[in-house]
């Protein structure tokens, strides 16, 4: 980073990945900060600089201090250790320090041997629960899909569903198994601890939304291209296991959409305005690869000029748009995406061509599609173009 980049780092203002710092008045202190960013996208300390941005700079004994003082942070006040890279760089008569800190590889990340400190904007606050888990989540250490489900048993199982899918998976019969269920299911990671795990609940429990509401879908069709309206044109809560929510959430889509006649006979129905097959890849790909520590549901909004398809939980660890789009994925949900390749009428393989399977869906169209991710609020939308 040379001057003119600070200089223009400091007219921005503090962010969740910039923070200003005039000095740091105790180890711990700084063992916090460094912390949070090492929980959250990473970002830049500068020392030297009040909140409201003047370069106050620092005495060469305070950088001297500072930097025994990020050694020590480093390798003995975070756990696991963390790795952080200092730049001092001077703006006329003054010195300023800026602390590199990369997004964790390895969360959750405590300072001072008791808190978990996640960026907020940008402030700082200690992780709730939830969030615990998905810095866990993050980094492949828990799986959310592999968790019992509390108040479940066997009996909640839609059983005719699972034999579909273990004949269709095994090319046996399930009632010629020298085992008992409980323990196949458990074998599948569907069950732990004589309760259905999220995965077994979601891919084959009867009605999943008396255990967890929070994980329907929420349809929308608008008037006009706004969300701000007190009145809907169509509005659903889409409930069931995921192929009763996948189907009734494809049926919204095709049923609110325009079919159009392109080189069809007039007589035809003509072909979807834009494509099916493109449709239900990001309505699977939300469905399956959504983030489940969080409570919020999955939404499809269709407005005059666009289709929204909205799934909790920003791209996992290191992934990034520009590398979906070239196939490379990593499983938020390993279980879930083992089962549904195996369910029938589910058009999901597991193998990361989703994404790049609707943009040649809807460049043959001539559809524009966006992929965005907003880390900040936490959630990944696919938006289709209406022509």
């Amino acid at each position: 980073m040379d001057t003119s980049e600070l200089l223009e780092l400091i007219e921005k203002g503090e962010d969740s990945q910039t923070q200003f710092k005039e000095r740091f008045e105790s180890i711990d202190a700084l063992a916090a900060e460094i912390c949070a960013f090492s929980n959250s996208n990473g970002g830049n300390i500068i020392v030297g600089v009040s909140d409201d941005g003047e370069i106050t700079g620092l005495k060469k004994e305070n950088i001297r201090k500072l930097n025994e003082w990020v050694s020590s942070t480093c390798s003995q006040k975070i756990d696991p250790q963390v790795n952080v890279t200092t730049q001092n760089i001077k703006y006329q008569d003054r010195i300023v320090m800026v602390i590199s800190v990369p997004m964790g590889s390895n969360k959750f990340y405590m300072a001072n041997g008791k808190d978990i400190w996640v960026k907020t904007g940008a402030d700082k606050r200690r992780a709730k629960r939830e969030e615990i888990q998905r810095l866990l989540q993050s980094s492949g250490h828990l799986y959310a899909d592999e968790m019992p489900v509390e108040g479940t048993n066997l009996s909640d199982i839609n059983i005719d569903l699972f034999r579909s899918f273990y004949e269709r998976r095994t090319h046996e019969k399930l009632e010629d198994l020298d085992i008992l269920l409980e323990n196949l299911m458990s074998n599948l990671k569907l069950m732990a601890d004589n309760k259905l795990t999220l995965a077994g609940l979601l891919s084959f429990g009867k009605k999943p939304e008396e255990k967890r509401p929070q994980f329907v879908i929420k349809a929308v069709l608008f008037p006009g291209n706004s969300p701000a309206v007190s009145e809907y044109k169509d509005s659903r809560d889409i409930s069931g296991n995921i192929p009763k929510i996948f189907e009734a959430g494809r049926s919204f889509l095709i049923n609110n959409l325009r079919w159009i006649q392109k080189d069809q006979h007039f007589n035809t129905t003509g072909i979807l305005e834009i494509p099916q097959i493109a449709l239900e890849e990001a309505l699977i790909n939300a469905i399956v690869h959504r983030n489940y520590f969080i409570s919020s549901n999955i939404r499809i909004f269709i407005f005059d000029n666009r289709v929204e398809i909205i799934s909790p939980g920003a791209l996992p660890n290191t992934i990034n748009v520009e590398s979906i789009k070239m196939g490379i994925h990593i499983e938020r949900n390993p279980i879930l995406v083992s089962m549904l390749k195996d369910i029938e009428d589910i058009p999901y393989r597991g193998i990361g061509t989703g994404i790049q399977r609707i943009l040649h869906e809807c460049e043959k169209a001539g559809i524009t599609v966006d992929l965005i991710e907003e880390k900040d609020n936490e959630q990944f939308k696919v938006i289709f173009h209406r022509n």
